[in-house]
This record gives structure tokens, C-alpha cells and sequence, in this order.
């Protein structure tokens, strides 16, 4: 089934009839395919699909926005469309995510999703950009930033980052995460295990449709490419990635109420980087989601203070 019939599948039913309980509202779905559809290029690795708003800024700079391990393109919806009006917003399915190829090796590092991301803005002909990562995309975006993006990263906004279980100090939690997460999606399987884990992306006051959101996004996954990307974050440490270019203004943010990467560990990501940190308030792990104006605010001054740059 493709794409938009799946999106058709899951709306709600005629105008004026209530959303079925736990689907995202008819709203927020014909924005998606109104104003971030998907779209997809073919690179040596494969199919790359991705979502994009807006246009391209005078001097060429596009936002380029890199989800989780839980997650897609589609997560950053109101934050990318609150972003169109400034420059051209890009979101990609991760390799193995939608009807992204996955990557070769079965347990893949950094380094193979960063060359995806080059592949993907060498296709789009982007060669200047501020790139966000959320969570698990933290470790991708700081490791594109530090190897082979150093001379098209302009700005780097790590969201909720995670640290990966290759950290040194986290070491003897990698293989219980893995066996955990692994265990889950083969007894649970995708459809279950977003219903399982959605309400922990989000803080306590989490509204239904933020809920829903998480949950429509989540139950995208595929099974190969969430299998890699446990792999990543078992065996990848973002603290490899902290050696970046000089001047490169990096900043680090996370949800007040964030469960999954809470705020010390995020502050300490920061110190890492050397890095301002700041909350976001009344907002869990998926603040994209859940403050999605908040997070657009952050990249649109990323944006601004780039711009003003000499």
C-alpha cells in the first residue's frame, strides 16, 4: 500500500463526524500531505525518501532535520511548516525508515547514516544547512558535523540527544537495552509496541492528538531498519562527535519533563560540545511534537543568528 493510501486508510471519517479514537485528526493529516509531502531520491545506497516545506533562502541555506529511533519525516509536520515561510525545511526517513532502503551492515555506526545524509543533500544540491538531530539523530547529525558535513553544516541544534550505550560510562547497559528493545519488537511487533511506548515519548499533560501523532509516526517503523538502529545506539557514543569544525555554533535543548533523555544527561551532552543548553518547558522527549512552536522558535533563530553572521 502506498504511502497516501495508507494516510487515506487512517483519516478520520466526513466532515463533522468525530476522529476515531487514536488516529490523528483530519487536520494535522491533509497538512501533512498538503504541506510536507514525501518525496524520495535514488543515491548508490539506495532510495532515500524525505519530507520538505518552504523554499530555499538568498544564500542557499536549508534546515535539515534528522528524527529518532522511534520515529520518521513526518514527526517534524507543524515544526517544518512553521519554518516554510523562513527557508527550505528537509526531513528524511532514515535508511531502513519508510520506504528508505537500510543500510548494508546489520549493525551499522554513525558513519554509515552520515553518508546517507550526504548522499541525500549532494541529491537535494544542498551545501550549506542547519542540521537538527532529535535523540538518535543527535549521534547521526554530531557525526556528519564532525566528519564529512564540516564544510556544509552551519549551525548544529542537538534536541533531546541520546548518548548511545558505546559510552564508556554507560558500557554495561548495552547489552540489556539491546536484548529489551529487541524483545519488544519481536513479541509485541510494530503496531503494538507504539501503542506500548507512545505515552512515554510525551510529558504527563500530553494532549490526544500530540499522543496520536507519536503513535502514527511510530507505527511506521520497519523491522530491519529499527533492528540497525538499536545497533547504533548500542555501539555509537555522540561524545565521538564533539571534535567539530571551530566556530561551529552548536546548541542543546530537551524537554523539561523528558523521561527518556533527561535534562542532566542532556546538559552534560552539552558540556560535552561546550555547548548552551536549555529546557523546554512543558514538553517530554518528543518536543517536536509535543512543542513543536517552541522547537520551530529555536531553529528559527538559528536561522537568524546564521543570517547575521559576517
Amino acid at each position: 500500500m502506498s504511502n497516501a493510501a495508507q494516510n487515506d486508510a487512517q483519516k478520520p471519517g466526513p466532515a463533522g463526524s468525530p476522529p476515531a479514537p487514536g488516529l490523528p485528526s483530519r487536520e494535522t493529516l491533509d497538512l501533512l500531505d498538503n504541506r510536507f509531502p514525501e518525496r524520495s531520491v535514488v543515491t548508490a545506497g539506495g532510495t532515500l525518501c524525505y519530507r520538505e516545506a518552504g523554499t530555499l533562502s538568498a544564500d542557499g541555506t536549508a534546515i535539515v532535520l534528522l528524527h529518532g529511533i522511534g520515529s520518521g519525516a513526518g514527526s517534524w509536520l507543524r515544526a517544518a511548516v512553521g519554518l516554510s515561510d523562513t527557508t527550505r525545511v528537509i526531513a528524511w526517513d532514515a535508511p531502513g525508515y519508510g520506504a528508505s532502503t537500510p543500510l548494508s551492515p546489520a549493525a551499522p555506526v554513525a558513519a554509515d547514516y552520515a553518508a546517507q545524509v550526504h548522499a541525500l543533500l549532494q541529491a537535494l544540491k544542498v551545501d550549506r544547512c542547519i542540521l537538527a538531530g532529535h535523540s538518535l539523530g543527535a549521534i547521526m547529525a554530531s557525526c556528519y558535523a564532525h566528519g564529512l558535513g564540516k564544510d556544509i553544516v552551519k549551525s548544529l541544534v542537538l534536541l533531546s540527544p541520546a548518548w548511545g550505550y558505546g559510552n564508556p560510562a554507560m558500557a554495561e547497559r548495552q547489552p540489556v537495552v539491546r536484548s529489551e528493545r529487541l524483545r519488544a519488537l519481536d513479541e509485541l511487533g510494530i503496531e503494538q509496541m507504539a501503542l506500548k511506548r507512545a505515552n512515554k515519548m510525551l510529558s504527563p499533560a500530553q494532549e490526544p492528538e500530540a499522543l496520536a501523532w507519536v503513535r502514527w509516526n511510530m507505527e511506521r517503523l520497519n523491522l530491519a531498519g529499527y533492528r540497525q538502529a538499536v545497533e547504533l545506539l548500542c555501539g555509537d557514543d555522540i561524545g565521538r562527535y564533539t571534535d567539530l569544525p571551530a566556530g561551529l555554533p552548536v546548541q542543546v535543548h530537551s524537554g523539561d519533563e523528558d523521561s527518556v533523555t533527561p535534562p542532566a544527561g542532556c546538559r552534560a551532552i552539552a558540556d560535552q560540545f561546550g555547548a548552551p543548553y536549555a529546557g523546554i518547558a512543558r514538553s517530554g522527549h518528543a518536543c517536536h511534537i509535543e512543542r513543536p512552536e517552541a522547537v520551530a522558535a529555536i531553529l528559527g533563530q538559528a536561522f537568524a543568528d546564521l543570517q547575521a553572521r559576517p
